[in-house]
């Protein structure tokens, strides 16, 4: 073929003519006995809507330190279940440790401090006996970390964790607790990859299934906050979307604080979007107003890709 000449013309046969379905005799079309979900038409991706949101945490006028150098400045947000919540913001800007202090995990570093409110449902955090926090306030870490057991026992390890405090630890068999632990793999999407080897070890999981392991975990104890510290940024795409979607369907029975360096999934995820810069709360809305109309310039930067 001479290589100045164009390609030959792909010609594809038409498909057979389509079949057109009557309508009804009466004229009338018949109703559908499953009604349309409703999309949220302020959201970026137009993805399904969210029931009506609750507050369960708030946040107010929060400063955060590590020895001398306050590392989050006067930060005042909510935390709503029914919603995402996404903290954005380059590296350094506090998110991560405004998301820690949530469930007091700055506490375990030496010469942390807090200034300003958190409560949970009205009551603050420091009040809350911080076992009993951290079963409300679950959170999800980076790296998957399941522990060296079966993908049962990774679940069950949480329930039988779960007591009164100040109780003597109530012992749990394998059948009492099993229909929590697959109810809270099925939340997390992964029961039906797993249910025919639940004996199977975890560290042998693929490395999404492994984070939605670690979901599941933190799922079964029925928490009414979850915080995701950049989940996906270790997992390839595909692993990346399934969580994703995870996400947004969890948001209808537990308030989601996700922290993400990656903007298009703030975008994807998120019901509202907090733009962190430098410890400082710049900007805070609903993800299509922040992303499509900034009300900041530093703002505006951020999410053109100016800096961070």
């Amino acid at each position: 073929m001479d290589p100045l000449m164009p390609p030959p013309v792909r010609r594809i046969a038409p498909t057979p003519s389509p079949t057109v379905v009557e309508p009804p005799s009466n004229g009338a079309a018949q109703p559908s006995n499953e009604a349309a979900p409703a999309v949220d038409l302020h959201h970026p991706l137009g993805r399904p809507a969210s029931t009506e949101a609750i507050e369960r945490m708030r946040i107010e006028s929060v400063w955060l330190a590590y020895g001398e150098r306050w590392v989050v400045r006067d930060v005042s947000l909510p935390v709503r279940r029914g919603e995402v919540l996404a903290l954005i913001g380059a590296s350094g800007s506090g998110k991560t440790t405004l998301l820690r202090s949530l469930n007091r995990l700055t506490e375990v570093t030496a010469g942390a401090a807090r200034v300003g409110q958190i409560t949970l449902d009205g009551q603050e955090i420091g009040e809350i006996e911080v076992n009993s926090l951290r079963r409300r306030v679950s959170m999800v870490f980076q790296q998957p970390n399941p522990f060296p057991m079966s993908v049962r026992e990774n679940v069950a390890y949480a329930l039988r964790e779960e007591h009164p405090p100040g109780r003597r630890r109530k012992r749990h068999s394998r059948g009492d607790l099993e229909p929590a632990v697959i109810d809270a793999l099925r939340r997390a999407g992964l029961y039906e990859e797993v249910a025919d080897d639940l004996d199977h070890p975890a560290l042998r999981l693929s490395g999404g299934q492994q984070q939605r392991l670690c979901i599941a975990r933190a799922l079964a104890v029925k928490p009414e906050v979850l915080l995701l510290d950049e989940p996906c940024s270790a997992l390839d795409p595909i692993s990346t979307a399934t969580i994703e979607d995870l996400i947004v369907g969890l948001r209808e029975s537990v308030a989601i604080v996700i922290v993400t360096h990656n903007l298009q999934q703030a975008m994807r995820v998120a019901d509202h979007v907090a733009f962190m810069h430098l410890g400082e709360l710049v900007e805070y809305g609903p993800s299509a107003q922040l992303f499509d109309s900034p009300r900041e310039q530093r703002t505006r930067e951020y999410v053109s890709g100016a800096f961070g």
